[in-house]
């Protein structure tokens, strides 16, 4: 899904969490690392402590990536908010993988924050999660 911003700063930033989340979901992880700030926090559904440093964010995305055959991935209703050189970007998203021989389809939610540093948008905390069970 091709989604345009009218703002260019959006704009860049949403190219910038495309391509980061394209890293990951098309057998690109190594690529995170051109995404993820020095000092990147993470807060994630399955770890219970915040993932806290490039190193360990990138550790955890590459380590599912490897895991899981990724069917399906799709950034929905996309809402980005810029103050400067900040960014808070916000998302549904839907994915279906192949892990430990079973099929999963999940839906949830997202929440990247970016800094621009030098010309370029990192992201520097991220918070996801699955929907709530009904």
């Amino acid at each position: 899904m091709k989604i345009k911003f009218d703002d260019a700063a959006k704009q860049e930033v949403w190219q910038t969490l495309r391509a980061l989340n394209d890293a990951w979901t098309k057998g690109n992880p190594e690529e995170l690392k051109n995404f993820f700030h020095k000092d990147m926090v993470a807060i994630t559904a399955t770890d219970r402590h915040r993932l806290e440093g490039r190193e360990a964010c990138f550790k955890s995305w590459n380590d599912f990536s490897r895991a899981a055959h990724i069917r399906h991935w799709e950034e929905q209703e996309p809402k980005i908010m810029v103050f400067g050189n900040t960014a808070v970007v916000t998302y549904y998203f839907d994915m279906s993988f192949d892990m430990g021989g079973q099929t999963v389809n999940l839906g949830g939610r997202d929440m990247f924050v970016f800094v621009k540093e030098d010309g370029k948008w990192w992201a520097v905390a991220d918070q996801f999660s699955p929907y709530p069970a009904t």
